[in-house]
């Protein structure tokens, strides 16, 4: 199996339980809820995303023939940038909808290159066996394969996916996330609101976006 990435490239974590982690982001190409074209925007399952996943023109981008092959530029990505022995390499795996191409080959190879693995994925794809860390990101109107994993991250509010209709899955971190675009600072009040209420769920807020890096 080849893999279409759209890009490779070195950050910190910026959502979640991992907020501040040093991390290599792989954002595989392509996603089963929405095409990524704004003409087919009305018809998406998910119709709030905001990222750019068609493709494979984005730095570090392009089709990997093999599982070593994409395992060896996550690597080398991470190696130009962190200084050595200073702390665990860490991958992670998005999109997009990155279950539509990880696989168990890819995991293994990832591993045999020293790589922590992580996915953020929507859940209606169950995930192979050997992940280091899973966090599934629901939508409205997509029914979830995943139910367990590390950590759950839903965006809020949306309409038909409510934060208690999770609650009795199996995960170790609940979050709630305020949706970004012009309702953002409301969405920041109910979120917090919410979490002050029913506080197995915590505030996660997009760091990346508030400090300017990818």
């Amino acid at each position: 199996m080849s893999y279409a990435v759209k890009e490779l490239y070195y950050t910190l974590q910026g959502e979640g339980a991992q907020t501040g982690r040093a991390a290599v982001f792989c954002r595989f190409a392509g996603c089963n809820l929405w095409s990524g074209r704004e003409e087919d925007r009305a018809e998406a399952v998910c119709q709030f995303c905001d990222t750019d996943f068609v493709g494979m023109d984005g730095p570090g981008g392009g089709r990997f023939a093999t599982a070593a092959e994409l395992a060896a530029a996550v690597r080398a990505c991470w190696d130009g940038q962190a200084a050595p022995d200073s702390g665990t390499p860490y991958v992670v795996c998005t999109g997009g909808e990155p279950l539509l191409q990880l696989d168990a080959p890819l995991v293994e190879a990832l591993h045999a290159a020293g790589l922590e693995v992580g996915v953020e994925t929507n859940g209606t794809i169950a995930a192979p066996p050997g992940l280091d860390w899973i966090c599934v990101s629901p939508k409205a109107g997509a029914e979830l394969a995943q139910t367990s994993g590390d950590e759950l991250k839903l965006v809020f509010p949306q309409d038909g996916a409510e934060p208690q209709r999770f609650e009795g899955l199996d995960f170790a971190h609940f979050f709630l996330q305020p949706m970004d675009g012009p309702q953002q600072s409301a969405n920041i009040v109910s979120a917090t609101a919410w979490c002050r209420a029913r506080p197995r769920w915590r505030l996660s807020l997009q760091t990346h976006k508030l400090i300017g890096i990818p």
